[in-house]
């Protein structure tokens, strides 16, 4: 149904879309996650024409919706959207809010609008709310009159951006019922969110997002048991990570882990052992190695299972951990890990332990 192939969005300071690639297939229900800035919402606006792109190709049942002859009148009726912040006229009720674009934009009679309204009120449980204004609905029950417009247009796919993330606690359960229901009916969705919980559950496939563009796509279990990629999995068990490039070995790498350990609230205990670990792999094993180039440290700390991954890539040939000279410093790692592999690689070799 939609097909994007090298989308490109570049603003003055920063382009949140470098490459981004896709087929978006009929029945298709997405969740579209990632770290904030990497350009999820921008995504959906690019295809619904609300932003336009710098670069690529956008094809919606093959028709070139870039092309400058597209009528983005028509594209935005095939393609609806719902809005974290609503988007209703505050001066019209609810069933006239659904009315008026079925109307203008659809040219169907008062009465028909007002039929469909009704009967879209009632799928979305708030036919009672008819007559009420946006500022006397709760947030909840707002973007469910939000989500009923979109559908009294028929559109073939519904982009949700973040539905649910200007709700209280307590509202977010309806509005999710509600595009469950549509999930369920085979509607094709795209669907913005940082609820990792209800992505899971209504998704049938995942788009996770970074570097760019779509740094990962898979059917939704697989990417939430098993994604092929780093910076999906740290995502997805959320979590946090540091990174270090050892280029220049007189860096103050003892104030950055200090400085993680902090931010990310590490018991002393966890700290110390995260420090032991850096000293006797890069300071003591491998930086006294000539020709020991290209070495990265990456710690990823899990507050779930409290305990810290540490994963040390290194260039050249592999260092010998058996030689006596490492005695001291592979005792110490000993002490503080479950267990430490050394894997040696044609182009890296990594070092790894849990601590």
């Amino acid at each position: 149904m939609i097909e994007i192939r090298h989308l490109k969005k570049a603003y003055a300071e920063v382009t949140p879309l470098k490459d981004v690639n896709a087929d978006i297939r009929d029945g298709d229900v997405i969740a579209v996650i990632g770290p904030s800035g990497t350009g999820k919402s921008t995504l959906l606006r690019c295809i619904n024409l609300l932003e336009q792109p710098s670069g690529g190709s956008i094809r919606i049942d093959g028709e070139e919706i870039l092309d400058p002859s597209c009528d983005i009148h028509r594209i935005r009726q095939k393609v609806g959207m719902v809005f974290q912040s609503f988007n209703l006229f505050q001066h019209l009720t609810a069933i006239e809010n659904i009315m008026m674009p079925q109307m203008d934009l659809l040219g169907v009679s008062r009465q028909e609008a007002y039929d469909r309204g009704i009967a879209l009120l009632r799928k979305v449980g708030l036919v009672k709310q008819a007559l009420r204004y946006p500022d006397e609905m709760s947030g909840g029950q707002k973007q469910r009159v939000a989500i009923a417009r979109t559908l009294a247009m028929d559109p073939e796919v519904i982009l949700f951006d973040e539905p649910t993330s200007a709700l209280d606690p307590a509202m977010i359960g309806e509005v999710e019922a509600v595009i469950r229901t549509l999930a369920g009916e085979g509607k094709t969705m795209l669907i913005v969110t940082h609820e990792l919980r209800f992505a899971r559950s209504v998704s049938n496939r995942v788009f996770y997002m970074d570097e760019g563009g779509i740094y990962e796509d898979g059917p939704t279990e697989k990417i939430f048991t098993a994604p092929e990629r780093e910076r999906t999995r740290q995502f997805i068990r959320n979590l946090k990570v540091l990174e270090l490039e050892i280029d220049d070995p007189n860096s103050d790498f003892p104030s950055l882990l200090t400085q993680y350990c902090s931010k990310n609230l590490l018991s002393a205990r966890m700290a110390s052992h995260l420090q032991i670990a850096f000293e006797e792999l890069v300071q003591q094993i491998l930086l006294p190695q000539s020709g020991k180039t290209g070495i990265r440290f990456t710690a990823e700390y899990s507050e779930q299972e409290e305990s810290t991954r540490i994963i040390v890539k290194y260039k050249g040939s592999p260092v010998d951990l058996a030689s006596a000279a490492y005695e001291l410093p592979l005792t110490l790692l000993k002490g503080i890990s479950s267990g430490m592999r050394h894997e040696a690689g044609i182009e890296e070799n990594v070092i790894s332990l849990t601590i």
